[in-house]
């Protein structure tokens, strides 16, 4: 046997509306969160992953040219007097 109880289901529906409220403005708020962290970030002057590779990759390069020409000048001297 159910009984209809009109106070239980006004505070019933009271819950719900405000549990739904509460999860909107917590939405919200990381949202917002979110936002201001992207703009404070990118208002920095990091690199991206991709620019630090290419960079590197440079340096590697150059590292590696670096070693040649020490060997051409040391095998120049070498044949000097």
């Amino acid at each position: 046997m159910q009984t209809e109880n009109r106070m239980f289901d006004d505070i019933v529906k009271m819950f719900n509306g405000a549990a739904g409220t509460i999860a909107g403005v917590a939405r919200e708020t990381d949202a917002s969160a979110r936002s201001r962290a992207r703009e404070w970030i990118g208002g920095l002057d990091f690199v991206s992953r991709d620019e630090f590779e290419v960079v590197k990759a440079m340096a590697v390069a150059a590292r590696e040219q670096n070693d040649v020409l020490e060997a051409r000048i040391a095998a120049l001297e070498a044949k000097l007097p």
